[in-house]
């Protein structure tokens, strides 16, 4: 069993950083698991306030903007500890290596940081919500009525197992349901993860959680350390250090409360390593497809309904994606290859305004095919889109036949045998 840990077992040694008078002094602090022979190191970034951000990696690891918010945090009053929990594991920094980090890690982290009498947050973004939810839980269970926790920050959060095939229903982390926590959630509006806080957020408050959200415009998931960030990704990144200090102003404010959780034994989801296979694949849901009944950007309308007896490719897409970009110009190849052949292509963007529709086809891609606008994002989730792009086959009898997510050359030999054999089918 794992036993909360004494001020004695952390050995921390002070180096001076001689970086101004404004910044702080930056400590390594070791602290030692004494049942499970693993030592986890916290880059220190010390503060005189009485707040406490225990920072966990995302997949990928910790980038240098995660230092320097630290850093401006700890500037503002505020502690930090940048624990890289895949160094202690000796783990890749990828994401089915954040499954295979135990949940003792996090609450024997937590453990430590009530002993400094200061209101302590955890912080995570994309996957890293897995093991931070895990490890708060743990140590949730056996001091439910402990006021010395404020809650969790998450940036852009992935709540589920996976990025489900087409067609197939998206599991949440078994956690979720077992969460009972003060959570603050910072989502890009420019990102799948937008459109699914409304199952994400009831489902967390129903375990007991008390959720607030904090929707940034104009920004894609880690716009803060993007090599592609747009100006306004930069200044939003520049500006996050004060945003983090705001949502941990907001949940230590917040009464405190009894705070009991459900028992929970439930395995870690086993994720697959490296990426997905993008190919496409035979369609596994319900073949009959979802209403699509949407007007151009020249105010057409089209129904999905009108286009039997034709083959049709649904692409589901956004011009701040990058895959979606990229895979654009062979659709419109693919387009010019079947020429004459009864087929067609409905792209469907994900409620953009038109002008930056406009704009981004005049300057990135030319196409010919239809761009169907989706304003509300209403076919989004008619057709259970949980990725950009993705991509359903329609045949001519109106029945989905294949589907993928992600970009793909569409034409490709493969893809153009596909298509053809589509098309000979009466």
């Amino acid at each position: 069993m794992l036993r909360s840990l004494p001020l004695s077992l952390l050995k921390i040694s002070l180096t001076c950083l001689l970086l101004g008078k404004t910044v702080p002094l930056l400590a390594q602090q070791t602290i030692t698991i004494d049942n499970a022979d693993v030592i986890l190191s916290a880059d220190v970034y010390s503060a005189k306030g009485n707040t406490l951000y225990i920072w966990l990696p995302p997949e990928g690891g910790f980038q240098a903007i995660h230092g320097k918010t630290a850093q401006k945090l700890s500037t503002l009053g505020t502690e930090v500890w940048l624990v890289d929990l895949f160094e202690a594991r000796f783990l890749p920094p990828v994401a089915s290596s954040l499954e295979q980090i135990p949940a003792t890690d996090v609450s024997s982290l937590l453990a430590v940081a009530m002993q400094t009498g200061k209101q302590v947050l955890l912080i995570s973004s994309g996957r890293g919500t897995s093991p931070l939810l895990r490890g708060a839980h743990q140590w949730q269970q056996s001091r439910p009525a402990h006021s010395g926790f404020s809650g969790v920050i998450l940036l852009s959060p992935q709540f589920y197992t996976e990025t489900p095939e087409p067609g197939q229903v998206a599991q949440l982390l078994p956690v979720v349901s077992h969460t009972n926590l003060p959570i603050f959630i910072i989502q890009p509006l420019l990102s799948p993860w937008y459109w699914k806080l409304e199952h994400t957020v009831p489902a967390l408050q129903q375990s007991g959680s008390d959720v607030f959200v904090r929707v940034l415009p104009e920004v894609r998931d880690r716009f803060h350390y993007r090599p592609d960030a747009t100006s306004i990704e930069q200044q939003r990144g520049d500006d996050l250090a004060s945003l983090l200090h705001q949502a941990g102003n907001l949940l230590s404010r917040l009464p405190a409360k009894s705070r009991p959780v459900m028992p929970f034994t439930a395995p870690s989801p086993v994720l697959a390593e490296g990426k997905k296979e993008r190919v496409l694949k035979i369609y596994q849901g319900d073949p009959k497809p979802p209403a699509l009944a949407l007007t151009d950007l020249s105010g057409n309308p089209h129904n999905l309904q009108d286009y039997r007896n034709k083959v049709v490719l649904v692409n589901f897409w956004a011009s701040w994606c990058p895959p979606c970009v990229h895979e654009m110009p062979s659709m419109q190849r693919l387009a010019d290859k079947l020429g004459t052949e009864p087929f067609t292509i409905l792209a469907v963007n994900m409620a953009e305004p038109e002008a930056t529709i406009q704009q981004f086809l005049e300057m990135k891609v030319k196409i010919n095919f239809p761009v169907l606008l989706d304003q509300d994002g209403a076919a989004l989730k008619r057709w259970g889109v949980f990725a950009f792009p993705t991509s359903f086959v329609i045949d001519k009898q109106g029945k989905i036949r294949y589907a993928l997510f992600g970009s793909v050359e569409w034409d490709s030999e493969e893809m153009l045998a596909t298509f053809t054999t589509l098309l000979r089918e009466p």
